[in-house]
């Protein structure tokens, strides 16, 4: 209930009014998507059933995700990394050519060279070894076949 000092009209807002002031208080309403994820390795997110590119330097990081009728913004910590044009096709993969590149630089640089075979020394034992360690013939058994 309402209390109003005594002798005064209860003041009530008319149940009309409330949708307007509801866009009074908050001009800039928030009419998109919102959502917030760890961006995987692969540097896209996800919107309805189409990818977005995120630049590859925020892999593994909690990025924001915001969606409007017009755009999909990505940002990480407040940093805008990605803005792409929103798409209403079913099944469609943006990516931003300057995301591919700097995905294809980051690879190069963590990328593991490895050794050839011709590098690298292995031991080689003859099998009568394990037979003796393994107790399938004895010592003085060595040479009879």
């Amino acid at each position: 209930p309402i209390m109003n000092p005594p002798g005064q009209p209860t003041r009530r807002t008319p149940l009309h009014v409330y949708p307007y002031l509801a866009l009074h208080r908050n001009p800039y309403a928030d009419t998109g998507w919102r959502n917030t994820t760890r961006l995987p390795r692969d540097h896209y997110v996800q919107l309805d059933s189409n990818d977005y590119s995120v630049h590859p330097a925020v892999i593994g990081r909690r990025v924001e995700v915001i969606a409007d009728l017009e755009q999909v913004s990505v940002t990480c910590q407040g940093q805008p990394v990605a803005r792409h044009e929103r798409c209403w096709a079913d099944h469609q993969t943006i990516t931003d050519p300057a995301h591919a590149a700097a995905a294809v630089k980051l690879r190069q640089a963590h990328r593991i060279i490895a050794a050839s075979p011709s590098d690298l020394h292995v031991e080689r034992r003859s099998l009568t070894d394990y037979d003796r360690m393994f107790g399938l013939i004895d010592s003085d058994q060595e040479g009879v076949a």
